[in-house]
Order: C-alpha cells, then structure tokens, then sequence
C-alpha cells in the first residue's frame, strides 16, 4: 500500500488459491514487465499503488480469503493507500455480476481467460512474442508447468468447468520451449499440473498424449526432476508408467485425487470409476513403478454419505496406504450437479469424518517414513531455517509433502536447489531427517 513518495505505477499481484492461479500470475508479472511497468509479487513492502488480487473461488473457505482480501484493498483504497484495484481469476470469473454490486470500490474485475482485456485497462500491449516465455515466482530451482487449461469431467461437486471451461492442451513444442527457457533460468524441477493431466493431447491431436510430452520434456538438457501432480484415475493412461520407470528424471510421484472409497458415493460423484477398478489401477500402478508415491485428496460428507459410506472410505485408506493424503470437507456450490442435492451431512459430521480420515493417514505416514531410516536418497535442498537445510526427495511436492531436514553444520555447505546424498537417521510423520553422504 502506497505512503508519501512510493513510485507511481507499480503494480503488486497478489495470488490466492493453487499452482495453476500462481503460474497466471505469472504471466502477468511477464506481460507487465516487458511493458517496462515495476511489477512486484505479494510484496511485504506496501509501496505498490496499483494492486491486482488474482481470487480461487473454489470453495467456501477459498471464496471467502478471495473476498476478505479484496475487502482489505478496497479499504486501502478508499483510505487512499492504493489508487487502483484490479480483481482476475476464477471468484471474479464465476460472481463477477455479484462482485461488481457488493464491492464497487473494485476498478474493473476480469474473468480467467482476459488476460488481454486487463492489460488493455492498464493500458499495456499483449505480447505474442511473450508465449513460452515466463519469469517465475517460485525459489529459481523448480516451476509450474500448466499443460492444459479447464476441464471436461463431469464430476458432480466440482465448479471448475464453470470458472475455467472446457479442457484445452498446449502444444509440445510449445511446452519444451517454455520448459527450456525455464531451464535455461535456473529450474531443476518441473511440476506439471493441469486440472486433468491425464487427458493431456486429447482436444489438440484427438489423442492423450502426455507419454509423449513426458518423453519431449524429459529430453530437455539440464532439468533434473519432472513431477506429475492432478492425474485422474479414470481412463488412466498406463503408457505413462512406462515412460516413469524409465527416465531418471521423472520423479516417481503420482498426486491422483480418488475423492471416495464408497461405489455409491462414487457414482453420485459422477467418477466413472469404481472402488474395485480404483484398486486395480493402484496395483497396477505400484506393479510397474515399484518405489513410487501416491498422493491422493478425498472429500468428506458428500450429499447422500451415510455412516456405512464413511466406513468404506475410512477401510479404503486403511488399505491402500497412500504415501500422501488430504481430506477436504464438502463444499455445496451452485450450479453444479451435487447442488442439486440436499447437503444432508452436518458440517460438524464433516469435520468429525475429516479428522479421522487424517489421524489414520498421520499413523500411515509415521510407519512409511520409519521404514526410510537407513536408505539414501537423492534430496533437492529448498531453503535454510531454524538451523537446517531443508529439501525433499523424489517422492515429496513442494509446500505439501515431506521435507528432509539435516542439520547445518560448520563443515556442511549447501545452497539453495543444490542436490545431495543424504542418509535418513530418524522420521516423525510429517519429516525425515538425515546426513549427508555426498553433496
């Protein structure tokens, strides 16, 4: 927020929501810089007098940040602390009517798709030229690659084809030309995401082809780890298998959110998968990549889930024994299939279920990071804290998964995104700490 003397027209964007609202963010900051414009991101400094809120609006607890930051703006500048307010991504996409009457104060709001119209109102070129090229938020070691935007599942609860349309691929050779340029910046990990990995190529070549983007992309000189995350199990690609087992630089991490463990549930859910092909597919999977990890997400309290159903979700876990998992409570949102539905499960059963779930997961993940002790691994060092370095193995996504802690030692020097060596010696559930035996 501006004070006396700040520098006119610069711009703070500040990101809420996923990976994939942080990589539009991102081409934001790119666009507007080669627009020589002073372009900071979440910037702790208040010095910015334009400010761009890029909103998630994906469910309740994400909607409500969106609108108590876009609050928090207007309030700056009605005060006078900014001079103007811009709103993009996917609650001003999907309430934008709504947004305009309740909080005018804002200077324009933008859908996910008018990344030209806004630079227009800031009164900044679109480059063309620019596509491929990204500079990133991220520590310069790993990135996020969006392969693909929106999405054609039919999943019952999920209002992202609402705010984010159907489902439309890159190009290959536009994907290794932004990978290379990333690369050639300093990324060592790249993180494909997409709302749908999995149906990579299908739109563009009337095919899935994300073997063969995984191959392209893993052909690329200098990046060391690429890692898939947001696959989908229905329909899976098993080609993809192949190609992880092997490349060395395909990390052997999966995030496949399964959502429940109930066929009846499932079905309600609009899945187009079963409990029993769900394990099938999990067998086939570690079959073929044998040390890989899975995450997953399930949602507690869908419409229609009795007691019976959580069981089976609660034994499913217990079986299976994911390496990663998170629990969302069911959010009942408009215009979607499930919104037809009575939200009949009380938000405190929801919770009630969430946290068992997770308590489950916390006595899985303790046992799987014990049995590490005494292996080695190849660590990717994020950052130094509290008297640590601080970095993950191949099996571990940054902000969400396991870190890999060891001790900084007088003798021991490690920079941010070197690689090493490293011993496990001891694990909580959360963590795996250990030595270094070669950096």
């Amino acid at each position: 927020m501006k004070t006396k003397g700040s520098v006119k027209n610069k711009v703070n964007i500040v990101t809420l929501g996923c990976s994939k609202n942080l990589v539009d963010s991102e081409e934001i900051f790119t666009q507007l810089r080669a627009n020589q414009f002073d372009v900071t991101h979440e910037s702790k400094k208040d010095d910015a007098n334009i400010v761009i809120v890029n909103t998630c609006g994906f469910i309740d607890n994400a909607k409500q940040e969106s609108i108590d930051t876009i609050l928090r703006y207007a309030d700056a500048k009605e005060h006078g602390l900014i001079d103007k307010l811009y709103v993009t991504g996917c609650l001003s996409h999907r309430y934008k009517d709504d947004l305009e009457k309740e909080i005018p104060t804002v200077d324009a709001y933008f859908g996910t798709n008018e990344l030209p119209r806004l630079l227009k109102t800031l009164k900044a070129d679109y480059k063309h030229e620019l596509v491929g090229e990204r500079l990133i938020t991220t520590p310069a070691h790993f990135a996020y690659l969006k392969i693909a935007e929106g999405c054609d599942r039919p999943c019952s609860f999920c209002a992202i084809p609402l705010m984010r349309g159907g489902h439309i691929s890159k190009p290959i050779e536009q994907l290794v030309r932004e990978t290379q340029n990333l690369v050639k910046r300093g990324t060592k990990e790249l993180i494909l995401i997409a709302q749908d990995l999995t149906y990579y190529g299908l739109d563009l070549y009337k095919k899935r082809r994300l073997e063969d983007l995984l191959r392209a992309l893993s052909d690329v000189e200098g990046l060391e780890w690429i890692r898939l995350q947001y696959a989908y199990p229905s329909g899976f690609p098993m080609e993809i298998l192949d190609v992880m087992a092997e490349r060395d630089n395909i990390c052997k991490y999966l995030d496949m959110p399964l959502q429940h463990g109930s066929n009846k549930i499932l079905k309600s859910m609009r899945r187009g998968i079963t409990r029993e092909k769900t394990e099938e597919l999990i067998q086939q999977i570690r079959s073929k990549v044998p040390d890989i990890a899975l995450r997953t997400t399930l949602i507690s309290g869908h419409p229609g889930e009795t007691e019976e159903d959580f069981e089976e979700m609660y034994r499913f876990v217990e079986e299976m024994r994911f390496d990663r998992l998170g629990v969302f409570n069911y959010s009942h949102e408009e215009n979607t299939h499930s919104y037809t539905m009575e939200d009949d499960v009380p938000e405190d059963i929801k919770q009630e279920r969430t946290d068992a779930i997770m308590e489950l997961q916390q006595g899985i993940s303790y046992d799987l990071n014990q049995a590490k002790i005494g292996h080695t691994y190849k660590v990717l060092f994020d950052r130094k804290e509290n008297g640590y370095f601080i970095g993950r193995t191949e099996h571990d996504s940054p902000e969400v998964d396991n870190e890999v802690l060891v001790e900084a030692t007088s003798d021991t020097y490690i920079r941010q995104g070197d690689f090493a060596t490293v011993i496990i010696t001891d694990a909580t559930e959360f963590d795996l700490y250990g030595q270094i035996v070669k950096a």
